[in-house]
């Protein structure tokens, strides 16, 4: 199998490399997004691997399947970059890896926590310059507080056992609960009201676009902390901007964007014009917003790479494709 990888890092190319040669597949490393402008490079292969940046709409699929690609692999559990519609009616599977190491998002998650309440980049910022005046960097005890987990699925289910690890409370709401967890599920309006912290581990589907809009946001405690890692099309941004300078917020810490597929995995330091919604959520001292690297460890990094592959071999074999998204 010839597979044309797209948006290539280095990270990917360690972590895939020696894996497909014991495979017995050819990797062809594409620096470039998957978009309209660039899926003509997959020609002469016979799958395409994307992440979740790239772009991969109905004239995508068709250009695909018209250069004789005959599945899609993605390496990340989002799907919401292909427009599966198109990929059923050109006959092409759509293979995701469902599951990496959840722990190593739920605690990229705790991270962003723990940072947003104890003010950790504020005091590094302080003490690179010799500063150690602590005044102003006061957190709250999250032992006895109440988290509100939104999406109980493998990743909010690790971020559960770290919250609870710190002592804390939880409540839990999603569209499927699930019985044999023991979880106190609520609906979003009691979660928002209860909720000292909230955690949003959804995938993005029409369904969740903006469910933290403005009128979700005005439903929250005064004083809330918010933590995505999941998506950030499930955010409205700009009701965000607009509550964190109105005050609503303690802290916020995300590590999706709705704007990131113009921004991140880049260097993009140079550009002179930037998002505006963007800017205002990163200059105000209460966001810490990371690049999408929740995912980024040796760990997950292994996971997505041999699960990935193993798509491949089943769909090469005819065998039952466990991780197809239909």
């Amino acid at each position: 199998m010839k597979i044309a990888f797209f948006d290539t890092k280095s990270y990917w190319k360690d972590s895939f490399g020696p894996l497909a040669k014991e495979f017995g597949y050819e990797i062809t490393f594409f620096d470039e997004r998957l978009t309209p402008a660039t899926a003509h490079l997959a020609a002469g292969h016979d799958a395409t691997c994307s992440f979740v940046n790239d772009e991969v709409p109905a004239e995508v699929v068709h250009q695909l399947k018209d250069l004789g690609i005959k599945v899609l692999l993605l390496r990340c559990a989002g799907f919401d970059s292909v427009d599966l519609a198109a990929a059923k009616e050109c006959g092409l599977p759509v293979l995701r890896v469902p599951g990496y190491s959840p722990e190593s998002v739920s605690e990229h998650g705790l991270a962003l926590l723990m940072a947003v309440n104890r003010k950790t980049h504020l005091a590094y910022e302080r003490t690179t310059k010799f500063n150690f005046d602590i005044a102003g960097l006061d957190g709250i005890a999250l032992v006895g507080k109440t988290a509100g987990i939104i999406g109980t699925g493998k990743i909010g289910q690790c971020m559960i056992r770290n919250l609870k690890g710190l002592g804390m409370d939880i409540i839990a709401y999603d569209a499927f609960p699930n019985p044999n967890l023991g979880l106190e599920y609520v609906d979003l309006d009691e979660l928002y009201a209860r909720s000292d912290v909230i955690s949003i581990h959804c995938p993005l589907m029409p369904a969740t676009r903006h469910m933290i809009d403005k009128d979700a946001i005005a439903k929250m405690k005064d004083g809330v902390i918010f933590i995505n890692v999941a998506r950030g099309g499930l955010v409205d941004s700009e009701a965000l901007a607009d509550a964190v300078e109105a005050g609503k917020f303690r802290g916020v810490g995300m590590d999706v964007c709705e704007k990131e597929h113009e921004y991140f995995f880049e260097d993009r330091s140079d550009l002179e014009e930037k998002d505006p919604t963007l800017m205002r959520l990163m200059n105000n001292e209460k966001v810490v917003i990371s690049g999408h690297q929740a995912f980024l460890t040796k760990e997950a990094l292994e996971q997505m790479a041999l699960v990935t592959l193993n798509n491949a071999k089943a769909f090469l074999a005819g065998e039952e494709l466990v991780n197809e998204v239909k």
